[in-house]
Parts: C-alpha cells; sequence; structure tokens
C-alpha cells in the first residue's frame, strides 16, 4: 500500500477494524478524512468519531454494528492517485439502488452523490460505501 492515498488508508483501517469487531479505529486526522468521517456519521454508517488535541491529531471512528455485524458491508475506493475518476453530476453513480452512498469531492466540499446530484455539482468520486 501506497502511503500517498491516505483515503484508502482510512478506508483499509476502517475495513480491517470491522473485520475484526472492533469498536473503535485510529488513524492520522485531516480535514479531509474528518470531513469522511462526518459523512459517514450523518449517513449512519458509523456511531461517532472524536479527533484528539495534540500536535498529530488522531481520528478516532466509533464502528457501528447491527446484529454483531458491521454495518459498513463494503467500502470501495473509486478515484486513486493514479486513476483520478470525475463524473459530471448526471453520471454520478448510485449505489445499490440507493441503499449505498458515494462520497464525492466538488468545489463545494465533500458530499454524498445525492447531495452532489441535488445541488448541481459533478466532482471526483472518492469511494462507495454500503
Amino acid at each position: 500500500m501506497s502511503m500517498s492515498d491516505p483515503i484508502a488508508d482510512m478506508l483499509t483501517r476502517i475495513r480491517n477494524a470491522s473485520a475484526v469487531r472492533k469498536q473503535q479505529v485510529e488513524m492520522p486526522s485531516s480535514k479531509i478524512k474528518v470531513r469522511l468521517a462526518d459523512i459517514l456519521t450523518d449517513e449512519g454508517y458509523i456511531a461517532d468519531y472524536t479527533v484528539s488535541d495534540s500536535i498529530k491529531p488522531v481520528l478516532t471512528l466509533t464502528l457501528k454494528y447491527y446484529n454483531g455485524q458491521p454495518v459498513i458491508q463494503e467500502l470501495k475506493r473509486v478515484s486513486k492517485p493514479g486513476r483520478r475518476v470525475y463524473k459530471r453530476k448526471q453520471e454520478l453513480p448510485r449505489i445499490l439502488g440507493g441503499l449505498g452512498i458515494a462520497i464525492v469531492s466538488t468545489s463545494q466540499g465533500l458530499m454524498t452523490a445525492n447531495q452532489a446530484r441535488s445541488s448541481g455539482h459533478g466532482g471526483e468520486v472518492l469511494c462507495s460505501v454500503w
């Protein structure tokens, strides 16, 4: 895994932590990761998150389980540093017929594909979650 893709690293940490049913997962914090955590919380995929107040801030996500199963079934990195994926608003993906979400980086910041569609923005499709 190349360290040049902090988002892929974040997704992998979440995947690994849910695989072993961990309550929480930690990672170095950044603005974009906090915004991703924000969306995952809003959309009900994780319970909560905190950012430590230190020189190197640590982002801690509290994972969510339902009947012992992780709420997040699948996390996929769509756009990668080596192969960016941009979509116009009408091309934004619908994940599992609307059951999942795609997270898009737009000129207005990160949002779900549905929010991007309704606000009329396209952008870089960072990842999909269901």
